[in-house]
């Protein structure tokens, strides 16, 4: 398959007005989800030299976006995006010049934490508002696959971009560079999402005299999704800790970045052709193969032993990512009404958030404790149990979508 072939797809997307606008705004948007955590570290670990204070600080920014995120989705279905994206960034850009200045400034490091919580919780999650204007604007499924996809590669620049150029700038600048450029970055690149008032997706505000509606998170589909995402980002987490020890204990500390970007790198590869091939099978099939594949893949962390077998090993098994998170973004899309479409595509996010934040943990542990080469173990063990996860589930994935109703725009036959 010719570049061509695989690159012309994603060209037919950006014939969408405001296509190009405001996923290059959504971008923008994203920078600082890798920056702000290791911004984080490297701002207090600056100021305290206390790695573990760091680290608790930048958890508890990570725990309150995961715990807030889907509500400000739930907020930007009833009252659209651009109301909500501006109040959110204005608290979001306010809170993190409020964190950096306590920090710098010696205030009790109490403040930090609830700065850093408030911080988290300010940040609305930009990928999900993104897919939400996709799935808009392409009536189109397979066209909707491609957004999708491309969406996933999006995903994989921000992190092959993010941590490079937060030590970068918090190495060579000052320590509270790099996460400032975080938060200017995401708030720019957040309002300027929000001034697209025209590819915003149809706003759904309640009807008082009916009932309550459901939250999108009881859909079984989107629980299955999320679930096996924590186990997905455990995967993610883990391997930034393990990768960066393991390079460390051979005398090569340099090569981490390398590994961790070629790893991402097999992930946009695959994301780019998997958003152009037409698979057969349900999507159901689709997404419990591909959960399958990512388990296995990880297994060859078991094998490495230098760092030649980890950049391969890493390779191999990041070709698995983006088909993984391409499938299970497009399942839920089509089991859940329009609207609750953006909130339902928030808490798979979450789910991959909140696994990120416990594979860091667990292996943190498991490199002191273990040692690098043995704590390859913890990402393994995850993207196991994510497959196991998402084959548990499939009983409830071939259960029919509650209400067809708000399904405009999906697919017949699309879920099993």
């Amino acid at each position: 398959m010719s570049p061509r072939t695989v690159l012309r797809p994603y060209a037919r997307l950006f014939t969408v007005p405001g296509s190009a606008a405001f996923s290059f705004a959504g971008w923008v948007a994203r920078l600082p989800i890798p920056m702000l955590g290791l911004g984080a570290v490297l701002l207090v670990a600056g100021e305290t030299g206390s790695y573990g204070l760091a680290g608790a600080v930048s958890g508890t920014l990570a725990l309150s976006f995961s715990v807030a995120s889907p509500q400000w989705a739930r907020a930007m279905d009833r009252r659209g995006q651009g109301v909500v994206l501006r109040r959110a960034m204005t608290s979001y850009l306010l809170s993190g010049l409020g964190f950096v200045a306590a920090v710098t400034a010696g205030a009790p490091r109490w403040s930090w934490f609830v700065l850093a919580a408030v911080v988290g919780a300010s940040g609305p999650n930009i990928g999900s508002l993104v897919r939400a204007r996709w799935a808009a604007a392409l009536a189109d499924a397979d066209r909707r696959q491609t957004a999708f996809a491309l969406e996933a590669v999006v995903d994989e620049v921000v992190f092959v971009v993010g941590p490079p150029l937060v030590t970068l700038l918090a190495t060579l600048a000052a320590p509270p560079a790099g996460f400032l450029t975080g938060i200017v970055l995401g708030a720019v690149g957040g309002l300027w999402l929000a001034r697209q008032r025209a590819t915003e997706p149809a706003v759904h505000p309640v009807d008082a005299a009916a009932p309550a509606r459901r939250w999108a998170a009881v859909n079984l589909t989107v629980v299955v999704v999320a679930v096996t995402y924590v186990a997905v980002g455990a995967v993610f987490g883990a391997m930034d800790v393990v990768v960066v020890g393991f390079a460390d204990a051979q005398g090569a500390p340099a090569l981490a970045g390398v590994a961790l970007a070629v790893y991402a790198f097999g992930s946009l590869v695959a994301g780019l052709l998997y958003g152009v091939l037409r698979l057969p099978g349900t999507l159901n099939a689709r997404f419990l193969a591909t959960a399958a594949a990512f388990g296995l893949a990880a297994q060859l962390l078991w094998g490495v032993g230098s760092l030649g077998v980890l950049v391969a090993a890493g390779f191999v098994a990041g070709l698995t990512i983006a088909p993984v998170l391409v499938s299970g973004t497009s399942l839920v899309e089509s089991r859940v009404p329009r609207t609750a479409l953006t909130e339902a595509l928030s808490w798979t996010t979450t789910g991959l958030t909140l696994g990120v934040t416990a594979g860091s943990a667990l292996a943190g542990a498991a490199v002191d404790g273990w040692g690098a080469q043995a704590a390859f173990a913890v990402p393994a063990l995850a993207a196991a149990l994510s497959a196991v996860v998402a084959l548990a589930g499939a009983p409830l994935l071939r259960r029919p979508a509650a209400s067809p109703a708000g399904l405009a725009g999906t697919a017949t036959g699309s879920a099993a």
